[in-house]
């Protein structure tokens, strides 16, 4: 797995490519943490576009970060492609708790009028 962070403000990107399992699932979980924990106010782009594979630890950091944004009245929005991380939302019901995007523009543009 690999985990690439940006800042463009008021946004932090964070770009994951590779699958999100019980492998990749603690190196996400150690590149958020500093994101989480700098970021002020709490903007976060996660893009999974290049993720083909989640289990379920990797949902597991996904709903543990979003908590924590939430617990900093932050945001975060979800970038996903079609296929198999958008189906795992969906037949979980976490769709209706995660915040999706189809692009990094569009998920950028948002976070921003709300700024």
């Amino acid at each position: 797995m690999v985990v690439r962070c940006w800042r463009e403000d008021p946004c932090t990107f964070v770009s994951v490519v590779g699958d999100l399992d019980v492998a990749g699932a603690p190196r996400l979980r150690d590149e958020l943490e500093p994101v989480l924990a700098a970021a002020d106010p709490l903007k976060v782009v996660l893009d999974l576009t290049e993720v083909p594979f989640c289990d379920s630890i990797g949902l597991g950091v996904l709903v543990a970060t979003l908590n924590q944004v939430r617990r900093r009245r932050g945001r975060m929005i979800l970038v996903l492609g079609p296929g198999m991380i958008r189906h795992l939302l969906t037949i979980t019901n976490l769709d209706r708790h995660f915040e999706t995007s189809d692009s990094l523009t569009e998920a950028h543009a948002t976070l921003s009028a709300a700024a």
